[in-house]
């Protein structure tokens, strides 16, 4: 891959980095207003905002995500239904981690979804597949790459540690 080649696909990860920083910051900002910071809660708060942003994303083109999305998620490709509710699973995730609702169950729901999603996305890859990654919608380009099993992997490990907490 050529020095061009490689800094045109960076740039294509710029939207994803943008609202990963966001979501951390608006966790720091929610932890300042509190006035301590305590980990358990920052990743409460980040996690709802980047689920929160994710869905919205998805949802600015429904069709167009659920059209994405089916290229590689595993239950999505023989089951459109489940394409077209997933953005108001992460809507609903998100909201729960705000507002700290039933907890354990809300961990629980985020590791079945982010470990299936990231098992699809991983099958994808290996297979070759060339598409984009419906992660952010049809709005943003971003290619379907490790990053999203990264991504995937790394919301699945917070909920899980958030759960070993809960129950400590």
């Amino acid at each position: 891959m050529s020095k061009s080649n490689s800094h045109t696909n960076l740039v294509r990860y710029i939207p994803l980095l943008v609202v990963v920083v966001l979501a951390a910051l608006g966790a720091g900002a929610l932890q300042f207003r509190i006035g301590a910071f305590d980990p358990h809660s920052w990743m409460h708060s980040f996690m709802g905002l980047f689920l929160l942003n994710f869905a919205m994303l998805k949802l600015f083109d429904l069709e167009g995500f659920a059209d994405g999305f089916q290229m590689y998620d595993l239950l999505a490709k023989p089951f459109r239904p489940y394409a077209l509710a997933y953005p108001f699973i992460e809507l609903m995730l998100g909201l729960a981690y705000l507002a700290q609702v039933s907890p354990a169950a809300t961990y629980a729901v985020t590791i079945v979804v982010m470990l299936f999603g990231a098992v699809g996305v991983f099958k994808a890859l290996r297979e070759g597949l060339d598409v984009d990654c419906a992660c952010m919608g049809t709005s943003l380009n971003v290619p379907l790459s490790t990053v999203a099993v990264i991504e995937n992997l790394g919301m699945a490990l917070m909920a899980i540690a958030m759960l070993i907490l809960y129950f400590l």
